[in-house]
């Protein structure tokens, strides 16, 4: 975990490094009526993939399924001035599994559709988000399975950073919760709540 906090410092510090140069990056871009013509604009739509880890616990079981993540996201952007607006929707292969005595519980996948507003600094953008989760709970045991796809919400915060005219990196911590469900493998109302933290890229059209 800390290589990962600090591999998101120096990208923070490699960005602030860049804004300076910034300028040059984005001519023919979209602009708003009050925002410099020389400053990086964030407004428009992109597309990108991601990589993280997961960990978390099911309630109202012992088990702690935690794994590494990855997926695709896509988006766009409103800005006015240092303002940023966005939605963002993404969906998410993920290894998260655990085995606790006789229960396997597992997230074969899941995905959000969140809002996210931000204050950005030149090519260097620090933004919060939220909103809706789903995804698929799995439970096994004594060779018997059962699947169930909830509905929850996500809350979060991260920084992106621009590259070039189109290209940007982010660094992200999301906190999903997917609600309960009653099993009837477990006899239990079981749901599964994580936090993830990940990385990615994005292309800016």
């Amino acid at each position: 975990m800390s290589k990962v906090v600090s591999g998101a410092l120096a990208l923070i510090a490699a960005g602030w490094t860049m804004s300076a140069g910034a300028a040059d990056l984005n001519y023919g871009r979209t602009y708003t009526g009050n925002q410099r013509y020389d400053a990086y604009s964030w407004a428009g739509p992109y597309l990108g993939g991601n990589l993280g880890y997961a960990w978390g616990a099911v309630a109202n079981n012992p088990t702690k399924p935690s794994g590494f993540v990855g997926g695709v996201q896509a988006g766009y952007n409103w800005q006015n001035g240092p303002w940023v607006f966005g939605l963002e929707g993404d969906i998410q292969a993920t290894g998260a599994e655990e085995t606790f005595a006789p229960w396997k519980f597992s997230n074969p996948w899941f995905g959000t559709v969140r809002g996210r507003a931000g204050y950005a600094f030149n090519n260097v953008l620090f933004f919060g988000t939220g909103g809706l989760a789903f995804g698929e709970l799995r439970a096994a045991t004594f060779g018997l399975t059962e699947s169930h796809t909830n509905a929850g919400w996500t809350l979060g915060a991260g920084a992106e950073v621009g590259l070039d005219r189109n290209w940007s990196a982010k660094i992200e911590y999301l906190y999903v919760d997917l609600a309960n469900s009653n099993f009837v493998v477990t006899g239990a109302s079981n749901g599964y709540r994580f936090g993830l933290i990940r990385a990615g890229v994005n292309y800016r059209f």
